[in-house]
């Protein structure tokens, strides 16, 4: 149904920029809700950043409010993750997921996402 592809990942300074984008296949790409999720090591995977279908509603971790900006553009079959200033904590391995349910609300949870890409790495050093 759907394959998601990470990229944009890597390492940069405390305070810098990083995008990262989710490549898509499927034609019903914009039909999914797309979440970001991190995981750090010796750390729980944890949703930063999610976003509906039309890409009106968002939503974000508290502890990346104001830094991150997640958008989409379903014409391409991509979603992006925008990240400013980053800090050391926000290392870690980042995944998007899409959530096939039908519903509007944008899901929080690991176990309502149905499809998960490979996830690329972002490092901050400090």
């Amino acid at each position: 149904q759907v394959q998601l592809v990470e990229s944009g990942g890597g390492l940069v300074q405390a305070g810098g920029s990083l995008r990262l984008s989710c490549a898509a296949s499927g034609r019903t790409f914009s039909r999914y809700t797309i979440g970001w999720f991190r995981q750090a090591p010796g750390k729980d995977r944890e949703l930063v950043a999610g976003i509906t279908r039309d890409g009106g509603g968002t939503y974000y971790a508290d502890s990346v409010k104001g830094r991150f900006t997640i958008s989409r553009d379903n014409a391409k079959n991509t979603v992006y993750l925008q990240m400013n200033s980053l800090k050391p904590e926000d290392t870690a391995v980042y995944y998007c997921a899409a959530d096939f349910s039908p519903y509007w609300a944008i899901a929080t949870t690991i176990p309502e996402y149905d499809a998960w890409g490979q996830g690329t790495q972002v490092t901050v050093s400090s």
